[in-house]
């Protein structure tokens, strides 16, 4: 199993997919960086130029990205990217 170098996780503050991705997260001890795409312009701007969406979560996970996802489509994805 592959660790990512760099996690990034975009998420609103009231959407309950985000806090669903971010105690899954936190549940496997994954370290990430969160950024409110309410609060800051530029993380929306980035999450919607990484994604082509404004939909909330997405998750960068060294480049690869997952967009408005349940965590059962990030426990899906998560395996591909870390796999070895």
């Amino acid at each position: 199993m592959s660790h990512p170098s760099s996690v990034r996780l975009f998420i609103k503050p009231y959407c309950g997919w985000c806090h669903e991705a971010i105690h899954w997260l936190d549940a496997k001890g994954i370290q990430y960086q969160s950024l409110d795409v309410i609060s800051d312009r530029n993380a929306m701007a980035e999450m919607v130029k990484l994604s082509g969406q404004s939909m909330a979560p997405t998750i960068d996970v060294d480049g690869a990205i997952l967009a408005d996802f349940d965590v059962d489509q990030l426990d899906r994805f998560w395996t591909e990217q870390t796999s070895d």
